[in-house]
């Protein structure tokens, strides 16, 4: 990319489309490298899925604590004091 001049705003997608294979904005040319980026976003996809699923037990967790805190605040709450 040393081609690029700093004058011109398009040098850097025109050095890009020039590589061909190593650009990123350039659709795979043959079904190996298809194939490759199945495998890449299924990966990705079940990775995201895990962690979205982590998520949804962290929250879920989270709201239990809080309704425990409730409930054991009504607790305290309407316990009569025997202190007196």
């Amino acid at each position: 990319m040393s081609d690029s001049t700093p004058n011109d705003p398009f040098s850097f997608f025109s050095q890009l489309w020039k590589n061909g294979s190593n650009n990123p904005f350039m659709p795979p040319l043959n079904e190996e490298e298809i194939d490759r980026k199945i495998v890449e976003c299924k990966t990705v996809e079940q990775w995201l899925s895990m962690q979205v699923g982590m998520l949804q037990m962290t929250v879920k967790t989270l709201e239990m604590q809080k309704a425990g805190l409730q409930a054991f605040r009504q607790g305290m709450e309407s316990k009569p004091d025997d202190a007196a």
